[in-house]
């Protein structure tokens, strides 16, 4: 896709929503950070589920220390790999204390240092809570950059790398949440909904599901 065609593409999206946001329900930065640890390889609906109760008592890692990996794993047991997730949790709640006051860092390497938060979860918290313009590829943005020809990749980092370089400036905090959106809704899987996508004109597939 070229830089002309990029900067279209993304224009529509943001006239399509102006001012999107993370699905996954939190209440404070700590909570999202367990949210977007408890993502992974999970749907952001069945982690709202798993949360909806938890976070109204348990919001700091104070509380989830006291709540304890048994007590979390009640909570979660419906989350895929709630096991290695609750360790995970209690752990980083743990290091939040110890290290950092009780808060979540801004750093990059202090959140990477985390138990169980990746480059893809640190982008995630980066993003949605400090406004940096990272991008966090999932299944679903890795997916779209490469079969539109936005960004190929043969790696979620190379992909990365190369929508660092091609999304325009004025569209990078929010290109996250747009790309993740309309790989979820719009250019799914299976069987893309190519009529109803905005950059139907734009994109490069050449498997499109239905001509316009």
């Amino acid at each position: 896709m070229k830089p002309a065609a990029i900067a279209e593409f993304f224009r529509r999206l943001a006239a399509q929503n102006p001012d999107p946001t993370t699905e996954l329900r939190y209440k404070n930065p700590f909570t999202l950070l367990v949210a977007v640890v408890l993502s992974a390889q999970a749907t952001d609906v069945s982690v709202n589920k798993a949360t909806e109760d938890l976070f109204k008592t348990v919001d700091t890692p104070a509380k989830m220390i006291k709540l304890g990996e048994p007590g979390l794993k009640q909570h979660i047991k419906t989350i895929g790999l709630y096991n290695a997730k609750a360790k995970n949790v209690i752990a980083l709640s743990h290091d939040l204390v110890a290290m950092h006051g009780g808060e979540v860092p801004r750093e990059r390497d202090a959140l990477e240092a985390l138990p169980g938060v990746g480059r893809k979860t640190a982008n995630v918290v980066l993003n949605t809570l400090y406004d940096e313009p990272t991008i966090a590829v999932d299944t679903h943005v890795f997916r779209l950059a490469n079969r539109t020809g936005l960004a190929p990749g043969k790696t979620p980092r190379a992909v990365e790398d190369k929508l660092l370089k091609v999304v325009p400036d004025a569209y990078k905090s929010h290109a996250h949440h747009w790309l993740i959106s309309h790989g979820r809704y719009v250019c799914m899987a299976r069987k893309p909904n190519c009529p109803g996508c905005a950059a139907y004109d734009l994109c490069g597939f050449k498997g499109k599901t239905t001509a316009r």
